[in-house]
């Protein structure tokens, strides 16, 4: 019996091998991780416009016409969220895009996700840490690979994000930011450093082949901004 229990999942395995192995070898057009803020100053307000701006970004017809035009008319997607040092999560692992039915799949799975935090400091080093580690475990083969990384103020822990950032871009990957402007924010040291939030994501956050950053001047716009946004990194070819 125990003979027959091991031939079995020996032919299981065998079976699967190819599968996996095939799909390791897939290309794709573009790895993307979007990497979104989570930390104690996105209140509840931000939080939802931001998870539902996401959701709905990859359902408009704009984005899929974008991802349609590559030559493999596909994407990879990963999103997570992060906060402190130690505050890192995958809410929707990797999955692939390439029809209007999985980008709302995507977009319901988002939507279907607890926050993965609430009430810590902002880490965005600790992030696109993080979000290199996913890119380098994905189970696609792309020639870009991209973060994609939005938030609401500047690194107040965790090691220099700029380090962080020149690792990324060293490791191949590009990082673009998405910045959610609070004006007269009673965390305004943190949400408006000097020179501005987008000027501090220009300077210590993007990096690699192309990168830019937008910004949303009000939770309210994030929508239409993150479309724009996705649109780019999208269409973007090296």
């Amino acid at each position: 019996m125990m003979t027959a229990a091991r031939t079995f999942v020996v032919a299981a395995l065998m079976a699967a091998t190819p599968w996996t192995c095939s799909r390791a070898d897939e290309r794709i057009d573009l790895l993307l991780v979007l990497a979104a803020d989570v930390s104690g100053s996105m209140d509840e307000s931000k939080f939802d416009l931001q998870r539902l701006g996401y959701a709905s970004a990859f359902s408009d017809p704009r984005v899929m016409r974008a991802i349609s035009a590559g030559a493999s008319r596909r994407i990879a997607v990963s999103f997570v969220e992060w906060s402190g040092i130690r505050q890192q999560k995958v809410v929707v692992d990797w999955e692939e895009i390439s029809s209007a039915e999985t980008a709302r799949a995507f977009g319901d799975r988002i939507m279907e996700a607890s926050r993965a935090f609430t009430r810590n400091s902002t880490s965005i080093s600790a992030g696109i840490d993080f979000a290199v580690a996913q890119l380098n475990r994905a189970p696609y083969q792309a020639r870009r690979r991209v973060i994609d990384v939005s938030g609401d103020g500047d690194n107040n822990s965790g090691r220099d994000v700029a380090a962080a950032r020149d690792e990324a871009v060293g490791n191949g990957a590009t990082i673009n930011g998405l910045v959610i402007l609070t004006p007269g924010s009673l965390h305004s040291e943190h949400t408006n450093p000097p020179g501005g939030l987008a000027s501090y994501y220009r300077n210590n956050v993007i990096g690699g082949p192309g990168a830019f950053v937008l910004a949303a001047e009000s939770v309210n716009s994030f929508g239409n901004v993150l479309v724009k946004k996705l649109i780019t990194e999208i269409a973007q070819r090296r």
